[in-house]
């Protein structure tokens, strides 16, 4: 296979357990065994160059995990990751592969908080330049950073304020320029948006279009909000407990969900074109990571359970469009998404 059909990166059976448990002490006077959260249970899936897949599911789910495996900075328990066929994974192998790291960048949720209050805008998004080495002269670096400022709709001239002087829909700007400055080639977008106001979102997101048009730029995109899911990927993977349930491309998942959870999702949108479906509100509460169900670990919620998705794990099959894990779809015991809607 060459190089250009592989691709850029790709995920498998993904998983990271985090230790939770009491201090020992506490253990032991109270007998109680440590206590271990798969916030990750065997994720995979693979994004091609210059593609948009999103990651969803109600909060808790393992989105931001995935994230922060992907970008190195957390280190995978079990599985694969790699970029352009090379493993990136365990942290000794990320190492080997600085220009990798280099081509990778990430973009987190919070503005208020990811950017350093004590330095000038100028500085933050200079700092990937300087820590790559890309530009050495001062004139030049200036210069590169004048022209991400404008490249993200900021003046040059606010290269010289500190964050505290600008909105949350400019701080996201100033993050993106950062994100920028590196030259990535693949963008990891932690719920970018979820911060800022409604209007502020869709400035943002066109921004992250445009910009992946002029630059060719490959993004993972979490987020918990399926509109803006819907306008900006190419491929969806919905996301339950730590296990993907459900991965297609944007038009088959939202015209022909086959999961019950992912219907369920999207009967929670409101019906703006007034097509008289029924909205219907995703019932129940996610169960607790610490204490998983067996089985399908949506069964408690899920109307189409029977007793098999009570005891078995279900694995990934294929369907038109993409995947689904889901025993009632392979058993054909779901009605048509059309049918269910207008019920």
């Amino acid at each position: 296979m060459s190089k250009s059909n592989v691709p850029m990166l790709t995920v498998t059976g993904l998983k990271r357990v985090f230790d939770v448990s009491a201090p020992w002490l506490n253990r032991v006077l109270e007998r109680k065994p440590r206590t271990f959260v798969r916030a990750v249970d065997g994720v995979g899936f693979s994004i091609d160059k210059g593609e948009t897949f999103s990651l969803v599911g109600e909060s808790g789910c393992g989105k931001s995990t995935v994230a922060r495996l992907i970008v190195g900075l957390y280190e995978p328990t079990e599985g694969s990751i790699s970029f352009e066929g090379v493993e990136i994974g365990p942290a000794a192998e990320r190492a080997k592969h600085p220009d990798i790291q280099g081509r990778m960048q990430m973009i987190f949720q919070d503005p208020y908080a990811s950017l350093n209050p004590r330095w000038r805008v100028g500085d933050i998004i200079a700092e990937p330049i300087r820590f790559r080495r890309l530009l050495k002269d001062k004139k030049a670096l200036d210069d590169r950073v004048a022209a991400l400022l404008t490249q993200v709709g900021l003046s040059p001239v606010d290269a010289a304020k500190y964050p505290h002087e600008f909105s949350g829909g400019q701080r996201q700007r100033i993050s993106i320029a950062r994100a920028l400055a590196g030259e990535p080639e693949f963008l990891v977008c932690d719920e970018p948006t979820s911060a800022l106001d409604v209007s502020v979102q869709a400035q943002i997101l066109n921004l992250m279009k445009d910009l992946q048009r002029k630059l060719g730029l490959t993004y993972l995109f979490i987020s918990h909000n399926l509109a803006v899911v819907y306008h900006v990927s190419d491929k969806v993977g919905v996301m339950y407990l730590g296990r993907l349930v459900e991965w297609a491309d944007t038009q088959t998942l939202f015209n022909r969900p086959q999961h019950p959870y992912t219907r369920m999702l999207l009967d929670a949108i409101p019906d703006l074109d007034m097509s008289g479906r029924a909205r219907v509100p995703v019932a129940g509460e996610v169960p607790s990571p610490l204490n998983p169900p067996p089985g399908c670990s949506f069964h408690p919620r899920c109307p189409f359970a029977n007793e098999r998705c009570k005891r078995e794990v279900p694995k990934a099959i294929p369907v038109p469009g993409g995947a689904v894990a889901c025993h009632a779809v392979e058993e054909g015991r779901l009605p048509p998404w059309k049918a269910q809607a207008a019920a």
